[in-house]
């Protein structure tokens, strides 16, 4: 019979910024804990390694290029030297991990979580689908591919990126492969300014995780960065109603009835935890199975399209040097083509 009782971990911190080296020690250092306390499963922030772009809310694109550069030379590539150190770290914890990182692959970044399994295996990895408003001047865009959910053994186990929240096509396709516990990761963004109605960012993403947790029937996981004095140091932002501030953030878990847990935790670096009864999600479809027999496919129709979105569309051969038109007598003047 499967588990009923799951412990699971979250993390509200921030990595050193921009320092990948740095990050992934302190990153293996929060798995071990979460494996210490018994913990199946511990997500973390969005982009918590190497950090999120803060400075896309507050510097224009020529003040924000050195910090861009900085960001690109310290993501990570997946797979690399680098996953599969954390990788270890989920093996020797004996946990699954869904980690938020700023992804590099060739000349792009994306917002990513990537998902390792206790045997240290990086199993899956999620591309946020779209960029929100001035995101994407920093990542390009995930396709049909990042649309998953992954059998831990325990749960079905999904998650989407901070305003992916308010798509309901992605958050519907993740409750049609039977999502059971969902990792909701967002950065600190209450804190990223000094205005004191900023805090109201906080309606966003408890609304939004309590409305998945009840229309799809699933645990949801919260989890939010928060601002270091690094961070603020290193944006420089002029005091004002731009400037960040210290902390910021909330994590925390929601039953699939749409409430809390316990309160969540907020502005201070900790590793929480909770014991989910997988055992109520049954008693929750009973009452509305969204996916199921609450649903109406006589009348909407819904699909994923997984087909890698990629500039080269068509398989190309090898590169074959040819003679130009305008080779002299001698055959010289080579031009290459592809065939």
């Amino acid at each position: 019979m499967a588990e009923k009782i799951v412990r699971v971990a979250a993390v509200h911190a921030a990595a050193p910024f921009l320092d990948l080296a740095a990050g992934v020690e302190r990153t293996c250092e929060f798995i071990r804990e979460a494996g210490r306390t018994g913990a199946r499963l511990v997500v973390f922030p969005e982009t918590f390694l190497p950090g999120y772009p803060h400075w896309i809310w507050s510097h224009t694109t020529k003040y924000a290029a050195p910090l861009f550069a900085e960001l690109f030379a310290n993501s990570i590539e997946l797979p690399s030297r680098e996953s599969a150190a954390i990788g270890a770290a989920a093996r020797d914890a004996g946990v699954w991990v869904v980690l938020g990182v700023d992804e590099r692959e060739g000349g792009t970044l994306y917002n990513t979580q990537a998902y390792f399994g206790p045997d240290g295996r990086l199993v899956a990895r999620h591309r946020k689908l779209h960029p929100t408003n001035v995101e994407r001047t920093v990542w390009g865009r995930g396709d049909g591919q990042d649309v998953f959910v992954v059998d831990t053994g325990f749960a079905r186990l999904g998650g989407l990126i901070c305003f992916e929240h308010s798509m309901d096509l992605p958050r519907y396709a993740l409750a049609t492969l039977g999502e059971q516990i969902h990792v909701a990761a967002w950065p600190a963004i209450n804190a990223t300014h000094a205005d004191p109605n900023a805090g109201d960012f906080d309606h966003y993403s408890t609304t939004l995780a309590q409305a998945h947790a009840i229309c799809a029937q699933t645990y949801v996981i919260v989890s939010q960065g928060m601002v270091t004095q690094e961070i603020i140091d290193r944006l420089d932002v002029a005091p004002g109603p731009d400037a960040p501030t210290l902390g910021g953030g909330l994590t925390g878990f929601v039953g699939p009835n749409g409430q809390w847990l316990a309160e969540p935790h907020r502005d201070t670096e900790r590793v929480v935890t909770a014991d989910l009864d997988l055992g109520v999600i049954p008693f929750a479809k009973y009452f509305a199975d969204g996916a199921g027999h609450y649903a109406r496919p006589d009348v909407f129709s819904f699909g994923i399209d997984r087909t890698p979105q990629t500039p080269l569309s068509r398989p190309v051969g090898p590169v074959e040097p040819i003679e130009s038109a305008e080779a002299g007598a001698d055959g010289t003047g080579i031009v290459l083509s592809v065939h």
